[in-house]
């Protein structure tokens, strides 16, 4: 077989045993992995790479400052506060919601979901709703808002990058035409109907990186004030990540050295915060995500798509494949690998086709960023994978009507603000 077929094959059995559930979502993760090293698709150092990806630096990091917040009792304090606010749990949604998504807008979504999933996990021990219908949602709008302006996702970037060299480009604020409207709809959605597809657990694994601390009497307050001082020092840092030219991940690993070195946490709880699921799970699928692209697989597949389509498809049939196209894509690779994958490809075809470029780049880098199906879409899904306790179908049953309602508001949206022909 050839290495397409090869990576074809392996991400058809991810998929299945992913939905299966017969053995554990990390467990399968290493399987493709290793399988992907002895049919010579990748070599070792390609398949393991991911293992040091700076996004598992800081799932590190971020779950020993965040065990810091929940082990000394300061992210129940924190949650008791939002808790006086909101005293319904879709009023908790909605509230987490909103703020996760303003502040992914200025900061990575995963950045974003790492620092305050301690502090939702207080919210709910605080006020009695089950974790994992809190976390799900928080996630969600993290990557929603991520389409906010230029800076929120990787992806928004690359498509403005490509626009540039053809002196076109977007403002810093003009994803949000589109952005905005799709984070409004689903926190509605979710305040309204999407709440009943989330799951009704209140038990996690075992080693799950925040554990339920009951007790906090005997927690000294300095070490209260100092895990909120750290976790908001970390915060601003990484909010002004490109002012002081560190990377998300040493912040967090930064934040994680100082609360260990002056005993906020030991350094066996430190160990015990971090939710190895989490990491195998993560680096293992980044060996599938490799092999789709070294391999080509992943442009075959998007080439096949966009093909069907035929030489004299119009330009919505165009807007309209590209954006579900990417919407599946980004479900199975990082959002920044189909959107790099398909702005290309779908830049040529609507030059091609003599259209407005912007629209289908906007769909591209939008859809790119729907991944809500499953919790390999993107790094925060699998990091609330432990701590929420969740399986694949709880993000397919949460996630995919979702991913189809920013599919029908941003084709309307899209069509209506980036007329295909404007000088026509």
């Amino acid at each position: 077989m050839t290495p397409i077929t090869i990576t074809f094959a392996l991400l058809i059995f991810a998929i299945v045993m992913f939905v299966w559930e017969k053995i554990p979502l990390a467990v399968t993760s290493m399987i493709v992995c290793i399988a992907l090293v002895l049919t010579k698709v990748l070599t070792i150092k390609q398949a393991f790479e991911g293992f040091v990806d700076s996004n598992v630096i800081l799932f590190v990091a971020m779950f020993i400052v965040g065990g810091a917040f929940f082990e000394t009792g300061m992210a129940s304090q924190v949650g008791g506060l939002v808790t006086k606010f909101a005293k319904t749990e879709r009023q908790c949604i909605v509230a987490v919601m909103t703020i996760t998504g303003l502040m992914s807008g200025v900061l990575s979504n995963t950045g974003t979901a790492a620092v305050l999933i301690p502090v939702v996990i207080g919210i709910a021990a605080k006020s009695g709703f089950s974790r994992a219908r809190l976390l799900m949602p928080l996630v969600f709008a993290a990557a929603m808002g991520g389409n906010l302006s230029l800076i929120g996702a990787p992806g928004n970037l690359i498509g403005q990058a490509a626009l540039e060299k053809m002196n076109l480009g977007f403002s810093f604020f003009e994803y949000a035409k589109v952005g905005l409207p799709i984070l409004v709809v689903g926190i509605i959605y979710f305040a309204f109907v999407g709440y009943k597809f989330l799951p009704e657990k209140t038990k996690t694994s075992a080693d799950s990186a925040f554990q339920q601390i009951n007790d906090y009497s005997n927690v000294p307050i300095w070490k209260k004030k100092f895990s909120l001082i750290i976790l908001v020092l970390t915060i601003l840092a990484m909010i002004f990540e490109k002012q002081i030219g560190i990377k998300l991940a040493i912040s967090g690993c930064v934040g994680a050295i100082v609360l260990v070195l002056t005993g906020v946490i030991t350094e066996k709880q430190a160990y015990k915060s971090i939710d190895m699921q989490t990491i195998f799970l993560f680096g293992g699928t980044l060996s599938l995500a490799k092999a789709l692209s070294v391999t080509g697989a992943g442009k075959v597949m998007a080439m096949t798509v966009i093909n069907m389509l035929g030489k004299d498809a119009s330009p919505f049939a165009l807007l309209v494949v590209v954006f579900m196209l990417a919407c599946v894509m980004t479900n199975f690779m990082s959002n920044t690998a189909t959107t790099a994958l398909l702005v290309p490809i779908s830049l040529n075809i609507a030059t091609g086709m003599g259209c407005d470029p912007r629209a289908v780049i906007m769909a591209t880098v939008i859809g790119g960023s729907c991944a809500y199906a499953t919790p390999i879409g993107m790094p925060a899904n699998t990091m609330v994978l432990g701590p929420g306790g969740y399986k694949f179908m709880d993000y397919v049953k949460a996630g995919l009507p979702l991913v189809l309602l920013a599919i029908v508001v941003g084709i309307t949206l899209l069509t209506w603000l980036y007329p295909f022909y404007p000088n026509a």
